[in-house]
C-alpha cells in the first residue's frame, strides 16, 4: 500500500509541477513583502528610482492628498485663478496648454510656477506625444510651449514604440534643469477606447525600457511590475463622487473602485469646478475622498 501511494504521488508530480502539492512539495514559500501599492507614499518615496516620483510621493504624504486636478479651461487668468483656489488640496496640476486661448510664456507659466511653488504641488502638462523619437523630442523642447522647461511630468502613447521614450528623455536631459517624468497611456476612461488588451501590453513592456525616466502610467488598473523591481506610480482619470459620465464618451468610476484596482493619483478635472461647483468645497471633499480611500488600502485607516 505504501508502494502504491509513493508511486501515485509520483506521477501527480509529472502531471502537474504547477500544482498546490508541488508547491508544497518542493517547499516554495510564498511572498512576505507587502505589495508596493499597499505601502505608504513615504516608504515607496525612500526606495523610488526616480527623482520626481519620489519628489511627488514625499509631496502627497506631507501634505495628505492624492488629487490631481485636470484643468481644461480657455483662458490664462481662469487657469491660474482655479490653481489658487484648489491649490492647497492637490498633489498634482494637469494642464492641457493648447487650449488656452492666451497662452505665453510669462504670462502662463511663470504665475503657474510661481503658485506651484507656493501650495507645493507639481505640474503635469497632459500632451499625449505620439510620434516618433525625433519628432516628440522637438516637440517636447521646442515650439511655443517648450513644455520640458516648466513641466514636472508630461505623458506619451506608446503606439510608435520604444523609441518616444527615448526621444522625450533626451530632451529632459538636454534640458539642463529640474528633473523630469514621463507616463505612458495604458489604458483611458473614454467609451469604446482601444487602448486595452495587447495595446496595454505593449505599452507595458515599452514602460520597462526605463525606470528613471517612466515613472508610471495613465491607467484603471494596476499595471504589475514589482516582482520585477517597478513602482509604478498609476493616475487615473474618470473618476466621479456624483456624475456617472458625460454626453461625449467619458465614463465615471468612484474613488473607492480606482483605489482598489491599484491607483494611486485621482484625475479630477470638471467635478471640481464645473456646472458652478465651488472649487475650495469639491476640492477638499475629492482630496478627502482620495485620501481616506488610501489610507484603507495601505491598511492605516
Amino acid at each position: 500500500m505504501q508502494r502504491y501511494k509513493t508511486i501515485l504521488k509520483s506521477k501527480l508530480l509529472k502531471q502537474n509541477k504547477n500544482s498546490f502539492f508541488f508547491f508544497l512539495q518542493k517547499k516554495i514559500k510564498a511572498p512576505t513583502t507587502l505589495q508596493m501599492s499597499t505601502l505608504s507614499y513615504t516608504a515607496r518615496a525612500e526606495a523610488h528610482p526616480s527623482p520626481v516620483a519620489s519628489k511627488l510621493l514625499k509631496l502627497m504624504d506631507n501634505k495628505k492628498t492624492n488629487l490631481c486636478a485636470s484643468l481644461d479651461v480657455k483662458t490664462t487668468a481662469e487657469m491660474l485663478q482655479l490653481a489658487e483656489e484648489l491649490g492647497p488640496h492637490i498633489c498634482l496640476l494637469k494642464t492641457h496648454v493648447d487650449i488656452l486661448d492666451d497662452f505665453s510664456f510669462e504670462k502662463t507659466v511663470v504665475p503657474l510656477k510661481k503658485l506651484a511653488e507656493k501650495h507645493q504641488f507639481l505640474i503635469f502638462e497632459d500632451r499625449k506625444f505620439a510620434d516618433i523619437g525625433n519628432t516628440v523630442k522637438l516637440q517636447y523642447s521646442s515650439g511655443v510651449y517648450k513644455i520640458v522647461q516648466w513641466a514636472d511630468i508630461t505623458n506619451a502613447h506608446g503606439v510608435t514604440g520604444p523609441g518616444i521614450v527615448q526621444g522625450l528623455k533626451q530632451a529632459a536631459e538636454e534640458n539642463n534643469g529640474e528633473p523630469r517624468g514621463l507616463l505612458m497611456l495604458a489604458e483611458l476612461s473614454s467609451k469604446g477606447s482601444l487602448a486595452h488588451g495587447e495595446y496595454t501590453k505593449g505599452t507595458v513592456d515599452i514602460a520597462k525600457t526605463d525606470k528613471e525616466f517612466v515613472i508610471g502610467y495613465i491607467a484603471q488598473n494596476d499595471m504589475g511590475g514589482r516582482d520585477e523591481g517597478f513602482d509604478w506610480l498609476i493616475m487615473t482619470p474618470g473618476v466621479g463622487l456624483d456624475d456617472k459620465g458625460d454626453a461625449l464618451g467619458q465614463q465615471y468610476r468612484t474613488v473607492n473602485d480606482v483605489f482598489g484596482g491599484g491607483s494611486d493619483i485621482i484625475i479630477v478635472g470638471r467635478g471640481l469646478f464645473g456646472k458652478g461647483r465651488d472649487p475650495k468645497v469639491e476640492g477638499q471633499r475629492y482630496r478627502d475622498a482620495g485620501w481616506n480611500a488610501y489610507l484603507k488600502r495601505t491598511g492605516q485607516l
